[in-house]
């Protein structure tokens, strides 16, 4: 005779059966999460190029032209599935994109990579050297797997606060083909960590943390930001990567030097941004002095914050004077 207990797991047993089935049936064929999974035949080899555009022609307003110039920090390179995010807009930077974006160490992200490495959702990390002017190219090669197909990365705006340039979960693979050519413009971003406005701010950390943010000509909406132009609808591409494929050939065996670059780099050529004269308020109007008979003048005064540039809006009168009402003026003795 059986006992009650194999007959309950019996039971028990059917029904998740029963409902197995169930759930298989309703459910339908698996379908890739947003349309990330790469189902190409094999690997794809990439030259991934950067080049900076940040010149004072483009971003007249503040330039660093010393201690330090305007230049770019070390390439930062990641390849990856959905189950991983170097850095995202609209979220927390982790510890590793603060430090990165705050003061260039990279010591953090490397080892937030490779701990993701171990469960599979990194891929591989690169690496390019710095770029000691504002404008300039470096690059590395890639070689993305179909299961990491994926490619984030980040570059420091040197000097600045915790400002980057970057992209997140830029897919390489489109179904069961790797795309042959990909470029994309960049825009600076804020890292939410440092509250400075300019590029040479001085430390001063925002608390409580914000989230990752674009910068805008009018975000920050503040006329002390580096990048605040109120004429311009958008920046114009700080930064750009460019990344194209390569044909393998199987007596290669050693990956190309991130210091050499192809030789299709074409220079491009922005519009100048035009920077308008921006000028302090008012003083209080002076004493009037004069004679009181035939009516003394007053003067107040105002200096230049910024000089225009490309074209911008001159300066206007930097001084102003007015007649005195007989109730204020100043008797000289």
């Amino acid at each position: 005779m059986m006992s009650s207990e194999h007959l309950t797991c019996g039971w028990l047993q059917q029904l998740l059966i029963v409902l197995l089935k169930l759930c298989l049936a309703f459910a339908g064929p698996l379908r890739p999460l947003n349309g990330t999974e790469c189902t190409a035949k094999g690997p794809a080899s990439y030259i991934l190029v950067f080049t900076g555009h940040w010149s004072p022609h483009a971003f007249p307003k503040q330039y660093p032209l010393f201690r330090p110039p305007a230049q770019w920090s070390k390439l930062i390179a990641v390849s990856h599935n959905r189950h991983f995010r170097l850095w995202e807009e609209g979220a927390p930077a982790s510890a590793g994109v603060q430090n990165f974006s705050e003061i260039g160490v990279t010591v953090e992200l490397m080892k937030a990579a490779k701990e993701a490495r171990k469960r599979r959702a990194v891929g591989a990390m690169y690496r390019t050297a710095g770029i000691p002017n504002g404008i300039g190219h470096s690059s590395t090669e890639l070689l993305t797997q179909p299961r990491n197909s994926l490619l984030s990365l980040m570059v420091k705006i040197i000097p600045s606060p915790d400002w980057f340039v970057g992209v997140d979960s830029l897919n390489l693979c489109e179904g069961s083909q790797w795309k042959q050519e990909v470029t994309v413009d960049l825009q600076p971003y804020d890292a939410g960590t440092d509250s400075g406005f300019t590029f040479s701010s001085p430390n001063f950390p925002t608390i409580p943390q914000e989230n990752i943010t674009k910068i805008t000509p009018e975000m920050p909406n503040h006329p002390a930001n580096s990048f605040y132009y109120p004429r311009l609808k958008d920046l114009p591409p700080i930064a750009s990567i460019k990344i194209t494929r390569q044909r393998r050939s199987s007596d290669r065996q050693t990956p190309m030097s991130n210091h050499i670059l192809p030789n299709s780099i074409i220079p491009r050529h922005f519009s100048a941004t035009p920077l308008d004269c921006e000028v302090s308020l008012w003083s209080s109007w002076g004493l009037c002095l004069g004679s009181c008979s035939r009516g003394g003048v007053r003067h107040r005064t105002r200096y230049i914050l910024l000089r225009p540039a490309n074209a911008g809006v001159p300066c206007p009168e930097m001084e102003e004077q007015t007649t005195c009402v007989s109730q204020s003026c100043l008797r000289l003795q």
